[in-house]
C-alpha cells in the first residue's frame, strides 16, 4: 500500500511504519503525547494506517496487542509530560522561541485547558499540537494527580485505541484501500478543525472586545462646546 506523504517522506505514515515497525509506532505515540519536540508528528494518521496494516496482514502483530501496546504509549507519554510540567512551572511560559519550540503553542494548549478543565486531557487528544502541550500544562497547573490519571487512561483508549480500530475496520473495504490517500487527507483536515475553530472565534472575540472598547470610549463624553441641556440650566440658575 501507497500513502500520500503529508509534508516531508519521512512523515508519511506508510514510510514510517514500513521503516521503523511497531517500535517506531509506540515511540512516536509516546513522543506526541507529551514531548515537547514531539508535536508535529503525524499521530491521527499514524494510527489510522497501523490499523489498516494490521487488517491487510502487512504488519503482522494481532489487533490487540496493537492497541495495547498504543494505549500504554498514549498514557506514559501523557504522564511524563505531567510530571515535566510540574518541574518546570511557569518557566515554561517564559521560554525562547525556536525551530522546535513556539511560545504560541503553549498559549493555545493553557487556553485549551482552562476553557474546558480536566476532560480537556481527552479532547486535546484529538487535536494536533494541543494533545502534546495539554498533560505539560495540566502539570503546570498542578492539577490533581488522582483526576489527570483518570482522563489520561481514558483519553489514550479513545484516541488511540479508537482510531486504531477505526484504520482496521476500514481496512477491510475496498473503496478505503483504492482511496486511502484522499481518505488520510480527509483524517487530517477533520483533526485541524477544531484548531481553526478556534482561531476564527479568538479573532471574532478579539474584534468584539474591539469595537466595545470604541463604544465605551465615545460614551459618556459630553458634546462638542459644552452644550446641553444641563449646561443650559445650570446657566439659568446661576443668573438668578
Amino acid at each position: 500500500m501507497n500513502t500520500l506523504a503529508l509534508g516531508p517522506s519521512w512523515l508519511d505514515p506508510d514510510y514510517l511504519l514500513n521503516t521503523f515497525g511497531l517500535p517506531g509506532l509506540l515511540l512516536i505515540v509516546f513522543a506526541e503525547s507529551g514531548l515537547l519536540i514531539g508535536f508535529f508528528l503525524p499521530g491521527d494518521s499514524l494510527l489510522f494506517t497501523t490499523g489498516l496494516l494490521v487488517t491487510t496482514g502487512q504488519l503482522k502483530y494481532p489487533l490487540w496487542l496493537v492497541c495495547t501496546l498504543i494505549a500504554v504509549a498514549a498514557i506514559v507519554g501523557d504522564q511524563v509530560g505531567y510530571l515535566f510540567g510540574r518541574k518546570v512551572g511557569p518557566a515554561l511560559f517564559k521560554r525562547p522561541d525556536s525551530r522546535l519550540f513556539k511560545q504560541e503553542n503553549v498559549e493555545k494548549a493553557h487556553e485549551f485547558f482552562e476553557k474546558h478543565g480536566p476532560k480537556s486531557l481527552v479532547l486535546a487528544r484529538f487535536v494536533p499540537i494541543v494533545r502534546t502541550f495539554t498533560p505539560i500544562i495540566a502539570g503546570v497547573s498542578r492539577m490533581n494527580y488522582r483526576s489527570f490519571i483518570t482522563y489520561n487512561v481514558v483519553g489514550a483508549i479513545l484516541w488511540g485505541v479508537g482510531v486504531t480500530v477505526l484504520g482496521a475496520l476500514l481496512g477491510k473495504i475496498d473503496f478505503v484501500h483504492e482511496h486511502i490517500e484522499m481518505i488520510l487527507i480527509l483524517i487530517v483536515l477533520i483533526s485541524v478543525v477544531p484548531i481553526v475553530i478556534e482561531v476564527l472565534r479568538a479573532r471574532s472575540q478579539g474584534k468584539k472586545a474591539a469595537a466595545t472598547e470604541t463604544d465605551g470610549d465615545g460614551a459618556g463624553r459630553p458634546p462638542a462646546g459644552g452644550h446641553g441641556p444641563s449646561s443650559g440650566q445650570r446657566g439659568r440658575h446661576a443668573k438668578r
